[in-house]
């Protein structure tokens, strides 16, 4: 990003013809995004500006601040060759990450307070699945399953067991206790009770058998199965209490988004938490806009764009 390598070349091709005509005015440039949203992006953004040397003022709204359509959110005023090849990195870093913001801000009003852990890394790029996984948190998801992405934010990444273990181990029971074993005891115990047998039955079996060690169970029952129904987590519930294990949590996950969230909390559905993935990891990029708006402090823009700086007393400076 620093060297220039994911800029639009014409940008380069600018800089040049600049640099061959002795051109480096003042700049006012001014980023806005073409819908409401909720804003991430700025952090990084300010990283790669002090990496690349820039000279000049870095204006913002806070990251994780809502924005509405057209509402300036960055500003930048600096000689325009400090900064012009970046354009590109700037949109993107702000577009997706607002994006991936956005979306988990939806889940987390829609969980009414229960938490949320982010599982979203599984479902894009690696080279990005930790700005993704910060993007989300914030957005208000608690922590992810990424120890990149959660470092990010400096939380600890969350995550128990996988499918692939209780598989290999032959039994749910056995890769509980395999896990109580050998994790370290400040890590909550959460254990996976959708693989060989009735959630139900196996939700019970664990608590029989951990007791006290166990802090909640986790459902993920595929598709295939029916996916995980508000009338499972009731009896689930209901059974669990019967036995004397009200104190352990129920969460879920497996293809939740905001609406089948709502639809849990407002049907009285007793869930915990949450896991969230493809609807974050999926979420459109918010489009960003960058105008300049003046030159050695004269107001101009392109047509159908309003000259002069554009007024946010929102925005804070950070460089």
């Amino acid at each position: 990003m620093v060297s220039g390598a994911t800029a639009d070349f014409y940008f380069h091709r600018t800089l040049e013809i600049l640099r061959a005509e002795g051109l480096n005015p003042v700049v006012d440039m001014e980023v806005f995004g073409q819908r409401d949203g909720l804003l991430c992006g700025v952090l990084e953004t300010c990283q790669l500006l002090r990496q690349s040397g820039f000279e000049g003022e870095l204006w913002a709204m806070a990251e994780g601040e809502p924005f509405k359509a057209k509402e300036t959110a960055v500003r930048i005023v600096s000689r325009y060759q400090s900064f012009g090849l970046y354009e590109t990195a700037i949109l993107g870093t702000l577009a997706s990450s607002s994006g991936w913001a956005t979306a988990a801000a939806e889940c987390v009003e829609a969980a009414g307070g229960a938490p949320i852990i982010g599982f979203g890394a599984r479902h894009v790029h690696p080279k990005v699945a930790d700005v993704m996984d910060y993007a989300s948190m914030v957005g208000g998801f608690t922590t992810v399953s990424t120890p990149a992405g959660a470092a990010l934010r400096g939380v600890e990444a969350s995550g128990t067991m996988p499918h692939a273990l209780v598989l290999i181990m032959g039994d749910t029971i056995e890769a509980a206790r395999a896990f109580d074993r050998t994790i370290d005891p400040r890590v909550m115990r959460t254990v996976l009770v959708d693989t060989f047998h009735d959630e139900v039955e196996e939700a019970l079996r664990v608590a029989q058998a951990m007791g006290d060690r166990v802090w909640g169970v986790r459902l993920d029952t595929p598709a295939e199965r029916g996916g995980v129904t508000p009338d499972l987590v009731v009896e689930l519930r209901a059974r669990l209490d019967v036995a004397g294990f009200e104190k352990v949590r129920i969460f879920i996950s497996g293809g939740l988004d905001p609406a089948k969230i709502r639809r849990l909390r407002e049907g009285g559905v007793p869930i915990d938490g949450y896991g969230v993935g493809s609807y974050v990891s999926g979420a459109r990029p918010i489009d960003f806009t960058a105008d300049i708006r003046e030159i050695e402090g004269r107001p101009i823009a392109k047509r159908g764009r309003l000259p002069g700086r554009q007024r946010n007393e929102r925005l804070r400076r950070i460089l």
